[in-house]
């Protein structure tokens, strides 16, 4: 009796623990429940066109507008260096002293040989013009005649003879003073005092540079010359009638330069290595920022587009593919998918030419929380709402989170 007084009481303990277990699970999944859910909110963008400067960042070197290598005309002995190292000289101005010893004793030979010939041209003059007397009255013979005139004529071929001699016996005292071509930086110094130093040599003495203003050459390639020339074409570019030259350059550390530069030509051939064409721009440098060899980025502008269509760049995504789609919002509050053609970057928003039409509803955030077909609530897109912890704002009710 009392073992099955004992199973008894356990029987009714197991009963009362079930009774415990699934009252505790019923209360549970009747908290877990609440109140049910309405449609998924997504903050949307709606595609208004707008008109845009359509740009192009090329990546380039500067150089000086010009470049002058010095070079001796003579040859002689470098007996001084007249510049500073690195300042910037006149055109002009000398910077190198060659030895005139020899150039002077030649220039002074030349006028003594010109001197002597003058001055006999006196006499020989002379003597032709009796001559000429002579002959009309058969006292001279015709022989003696004509040697007089010739001995007149080459008498004055050797004054012309050594009055160039003494003119080239002068250019060649001149430059041994070695002057500076044009106005600008002059680099280092090649030789020093005590060099030898022939005509026309290889190596520069010294390179001079004018760096205001300067050169910035950027290699655009053919195939975005042809996109820019086709959209023109097909007038989704626009110029208004202007040439559209302006360019602005960045420097090597992300700064932007303060003077905008000029479009100066745009190359007519071909690199057939690189397949790009050399655009050269004119930037002022009236404070020397910027040196020749320097490594910028160009950004240049190609037109205007009247009625671009900009996407948050959160707003697209890829397929397995890699083809860029994004989702937008129809008029009955569904979700659909649109396959998107990309032009280019514009900041932090992408540059759609094909894919979407003026009015349509892109879903910016919240994507995650939908698919294609899904019924959604929408909030108009706010683009501070990253820096206010990613919340989408709206008019009428409070924002809720976009992940």
């Amino acid at each position: 009796m009392q073992i099955n007084n004992k199973t008894k009481q356990i029987a009714s303990a197991v009963l009362l623990s079930g009774f415990l277990i699934l009252g505790g699970c019923g209360q549970s999944s009747n908290t877990g429940k609440g109140p049910t859910g309405g449609p998924p909110e997504v903050a949307v963008m709606t595609m208004k066109p707008q008109q845009l400067v359509i740009t192009t960042e090329l990546s380039g070197r500067t150089s000086a507008n010009l470049v002058a290598e010095v070079r001796p005309q003579v040859s002689g002995i470098i007996q001084k260096r007249l510049f500073t190292e690195g300042a910037d000289v006149k055109a002009g101005q000398v910077l190198f002293q060659i030895d005139t010893a020899h150039f002077q004793a030649v220039h002074d030979n030349a006028r003594a040989a010109l001197g002597r010939s003058e001055a006999n041209l006196s006499a020989i003059r002379l003597k032709a013009d009796r001559m000429r007397e002579l002959i009309a009255d058969k006292a001279v013979s015709q022989q003696e005649y004509d040697d007089a005139k010739a001995a007149l004529n080459q008498n004055q071929a050797d004054i012309q003879f050594w009055k160039a001699t003494v003119e080239t016996a002068s250019i060649n005292l001149r430059y041994a003073s070695v002057t500076a071509p044009i106005s600008g930086r002059i680099g280092k110094s090649n030789v020093t005092a005590g060099t030898l130093v022939t005509a026309q040599q290889p190596l520069p003495l010294a390179t001079i540079q004018q760096l205001d203003p300067m050169y910035v050459d950027v290699p655009q390639s053919t195939t975005e010359l042809l996109r820019l020339q086709r959209r023109l074409a097909e007038g989704r570019l626009h110029r208004n009638g202007q040439v559209r030259n302006k360019v602005r350059l960045i420097l090597e550390d992300n700064t932007s330069y303060p003077w905008e530069g000029a479009l100066q030509f745009r190359d007519v051939t071909v690199d057939p290595t690189t397949g790009s064409v050399i655009l050269r721009v004119v930037f002022p440098n009236p404070k020397g920022v910027l040196l020749p060899g320097m490594f910028v980025r160009a950004i240049v502008e190609e037109g205007v587009s009247k009625d671009a269509l900009l996407v948050p760049q959160q707003a697209v995504s890829r397929d397995p593919k890699g083809k860029p789609l994004t989702l937008i919002v129809d008029a009955a509050g569904k979700v659909q998918q649109r396959m998107l053609t990309i032009d280019r970057a514009v900041g932090n928003q992408w540059l759609v030419s094909e894919g979407l039409a003026p009015g349509e509803q892109v879903i910016v955030e919240g994507t995650q929380k939908v698919k294609p077909g899904a019924s959604v609530k929408v909030v108009p897109f706010v683009e501070n709402a990253g820096k206010t912890g990613g919340e989408v704002k709206s008019a009428a009710p409070p924002a809720s989170k976009a992940n």
